[in-house]
């Protein structure tokens, strides 16, 4: 037989540390938790006349951590006033790994109430869920980390995020998780996947990592190389120049190593250095070629400045977390509205007849 806890409640304040392996780094933290509860068992245990009928192993308290090389501590049980030694495994096929610890045999007649409670100092990476297993459940995390992405199946009831870190607070009941019928129909000799997918916590971010910048970078791409293009476009028929396939062709791999250099460089400099000098020779090496495409060195220089002007939007796009999308949404209006303006004499017909021939 099992019994969900009638409340549960974990409390813990974590701390975060930066590791590193060469040029790599990861994101630790380490987590100063309280748990504690109550178990309220029915009279008989809930079997009636039946419960004669029945003969029962030794009661034990089951804990699924589902990374054990994660706890640093020795844990110990405070069971009604008693310290019980807890032991490896969770002693159950339906939590997977964890710990498990030997109860006192139980007052089946008349019904008992269990209070627990045990400390668990735990350590991991990336983040940190739970699965809200009692009728009124409350969990309260704490950390010195600003970035918190809140994740799972449910989430916070109340929450405060400030540059020194976060506090987050969650209240569910069974009326929300339904987790007693969920864990009836579990079977005994597997982990019950539905059971522990129910779960909800903090994932631990890192807005500044260069992987992430580099990403986010990578998806205004098409963007970037349109309004490059849509410039040179411009040059072409305004200046009456003709400019050939492959020459747009070198333009845009010129473009498209930009972000491999920044990628390289972001590993072993910081970001925002690494984006300058990606685009510094990248705007250097593109001005210097469209000054001949163009022929005239004063066109690249001004070409070169447009393209230098591009590059710190994007750089301010990167950087402006919550108003990216605005941002880039007015840089496509500014960007159409330029070229509407300029071409709003233009006759696109004669366009293609005046173009001189050759590259």
């Amino acid at each position: 037989m099992y019994f969900l806890p009638e409340r549960f409640s974990f409390d813990a304040e974590l701390s975060t540390e930066r590791r590193a392996r060469g040029i790599y780094e990861a994101l630790l933290y380490h987590s100063d938790s309280q748990v504690s509860g109550q178990f309220r068992l029915p009279a008989r245990l809930g079997l009636g006349e039946e419960l004669d009928q029945y003969r029962f192993d030794r009661p034990f308290l089951s804990v699924g951590i589902s990374d054990i090389r994660g706890i640093r501590n020795d844990l110990r049980l405070q069971l009604n006033g008693r310290t019980l030694e807890f032991a490896p495994g969770s002693g159950t096929p339906i939590l997977g790994a964890g710990v498990h610890a030997q109860l006192p045999e139980l007052q089946r007649e008349g019904g008992q109430t269990l209070e627990f409670a045990f400390d668990l100092d735990l350590a991991g990476t990336e983040h940190l869920r739970l699965v809200p297993v009692g009728r009124d459940s409350r969990v309260m995390l704490s950390a010195d980390w600003p970035h918190p992405s809140f994740v799972g199946e449910y989430l916070p009831s109340r929450r405060e995020v400030t540059e020194r870190g976060f506090t987050a607070e969650w209240q569910t009941s069974f009326f929300a998780t339904n987790l007693e019928e969920t864990l009836q129909r579990c079977g005994q000799d597997k982990p019950c996947g539905s059971l522990l997918e129910r779960s909800f916590g903090v994932s631990f971010l890192d807005p500044v990592d260069q992987y992430l910048k580099t990403d986010r970078a990578i998806k205004y791409a098409l963007l970037f190389l349109s309004l490059t293009f849509a410039t040179f476009f411009l040059f072409e028929v305004l200046k009456r120049l003709a400019v050939h396939p492959v020459q747009y062709a070198l333009v845009g791999l010129a473009l498209a190593l930009f972000y491999l250099l920044l990628l390289s460089l972001s590993e072993h400099i910081a970001f925002a250095r690494a984006y300058v000098l990606s685009a510094v020779a990248c705007v250097g090496l593109i001005g210097f070629y469209v000054s001949f495409v163009l022929h005239s060195w004063r066109r690249g220089l001004g070409f070169a400045a447009l393209l230098a002007a591009l590059y710190g939007l994007l750089y301010g796009l990167l950087s402006a977390e919550d108003y990216a999308l605005l941002m880039g949404s007015l840089l496509v209006f500014g960007v159409l509205s330029g070229i509407m303006v300029l071409t709003r004499k233009l006759d696109w017909y004669s366009v293609g007849r005046n173009l001189p021939e050759g590259g």
